[in-house]
């Protein structure tokens, strides 16, 4: 979805109510401004930022079956309880 808004004299702009309605923004809901580029910003909440933060990782970790059996595994294997 697309729209137009201005930036007012006090460095202000209105997110048009269908943007926020597609985006599923609430009044009061908090949102991170992320500089992308001259003349380009990013809107995004928390939590969003949060689950893009875990593709990351997900991406980066090796595939593995469950940490904490390994864990259990490899105490086992050093003479642990």
């Amino acid at each position: 979805m697309q729209a137009r808004t201005k930036i007012n004299r006090q460095g202000r702009i209105v997110v048009p109510a269908e943007c926020r309605a597609a985006a599923g923004l609430k009044p009061g809901d908090d949102l991170i401004v992320e500089t992308l580029g001259e003349g380009e910003l990013r809107l995004s909440t928390p939590r969003r930022a949060i689950k893009e933060a875990q593709l990351i990782v997900a991406r980066h970790q090796k595939k593995r079956g469950d940490p904490v059996q390994e864990l259990i595994d490899e105490r086992r294997a050093e003479g642990g309880p």
